[in-house]
C-alpha cells in the first residue's frame, strides 16, 4: 500500500550503526517501505562516533534553533540531515552538544549508564515531535525503534494530548534486547515539570521500565528481536494492546 507517509524513530540505524540487529531491521524497513513509492522519513539521535564528513551531515538551520526546556533548563536544539548512502531517503539527526557530542551511547568506559540518560530520552522524543511539526509533515504512521523512542508516545499522549498534530498518525512500537540500566530517580521531577505524572515506570525508573510502560501508549506492538528476553516477552505477553510477533521485513507492510 504506497503513498503512506511513515516515520521511524530510531536510536540505531545501518550504516550509522553497524553490527546490530535493530540498525540492520530500521535499515531494511525503511528502505523496503521507500522503494515501494511511500513517503518515508527517518530520525534518530546524532551520537558522536557518527562521522558527519563520511556521512555528509548538514545542519537544517530552518529546522534548528529552538530550545527545548529540560528539568528549566534551556537546551538548543539543533537538526542534521543527510541522505543513507546512495538512497534519496533522508535521515534527519537530533543534535545538542550537553547530550549527544560524546563517543559513547549509553554507558562510559567503565560500563556506568550516564547520569543524564533520562534528560538526553527526553530531550530526543520532545526533538522529533517539535521538528516534525516544524516540517509542516503529518505523518499516517510512526514506526519506534530503541528504548530512547519509547519516550515519544509517552509525551504525545500527555504532553501533547490536546496537540491534534498527530491525532490520526498510528503508532507501531518494536521491541528489541537492549541493554538495561537504572534512569536517574529524578526523571519524576524532570516529567512533572511537562506536567507528566502518575507513569508506572516511575516506581523504579529503568530503560526497560520506561519501554514497557509505552506499549499502553502506541497501536500496535511487535517483536524486533524473534525472542525477547524474560521481563520483556512476560510484559509482550500481558500486555492488551494490539500485538504481532517478529515479522520478517517482507511483511512489515501487512502490520502498517
Amino acid at each position: 500500500m504506497p503513498n503512506q507517509k511513515i516515520l521511524y524513530i530510531t536510536t540505531e540505524m545501518y550504516p550509522y550503526q553497524e553490527d546490530t540487529n535493530m540498525a540492520a531491521v530500521v535499515n531494511k524497513m525503511a528502505l523496503k517501505m521507500h522503494q515501494e513509492g511511500n513517503d518515508v522519513r527517518v530520525f534518530m539521535p546524532r551520537f558522536g562516533q557518527i562521522s558527519e564528513r563520511k556521512f555528509q551531515l548538514h545542519e537544517v538551520i530552518r529546522l534548528s534553533g529552538m530550545n527545548i526546556i529540560i528539568n528549566d533548563l534551556d537546551q538548543p536544539l539543533i537538526i542534521k540531515v543527510a541522505s543513507l548512502p546512495g538512497e534519496r531517503l533522508q535521515v534527519y539527526f537530533i543534535d545538542n552538544e550537553e547530550y549527544f557530542k560524546r563517543k559513547q551511547y549509553y554507558f562510559d568506559d567503565e560500563g556506568n549508564p550516564f547520569e543524564d540518560n533520562d534528560e538526553r530520552a527526553i530531550f530526543f522524543a520532545r526533538g522529533v515531535i517539535e521538528t516534525i511539526k516544524k516540517l509542516n509533515w503529518v505523518p499516517d504512521i510512526i514506526h519506534l525503534n530503541g528504548w530512547m523512542a519509547s519516550f515519544v508516545p509517552i509525551y504525545l499522549k500527555t504532553y501533547y494530548e490536546s496537540d491534534t498534530y498527530f491525532k490520526d498518525a498510528k503508532i507501531v512500537l518494536s521491541l528489541y534486547n537492549e541493554k538495561d540500566a537504572d534512569l536517574d530517580k529524578k526523571i519524576d521531577e524532570k516529567l512533572q515539570f511537562d506536567n507528566i505524572s502518575g507513569l508506572k515506570a516511575l516506581d523504579n525508573p529503568t530503560i526497560k521500565s520506561f519501554v514497557i510502560e509505552s506499549m499502553n501508549y502506541v497501536n500496535a506492538v511487535v517483536k524486533g528481536d524473534e525472542f525477547l528476553d524474560e521481563d520483556l516477552d512476560k510484559a509482550f505477553n500481558e500486555t492488551t494492546t494490539e500485538k504481532s510477533e517478529y515479522l520478517d521485513i517482507d511483511s512489515i507492510n501487512q502490520l502498517y
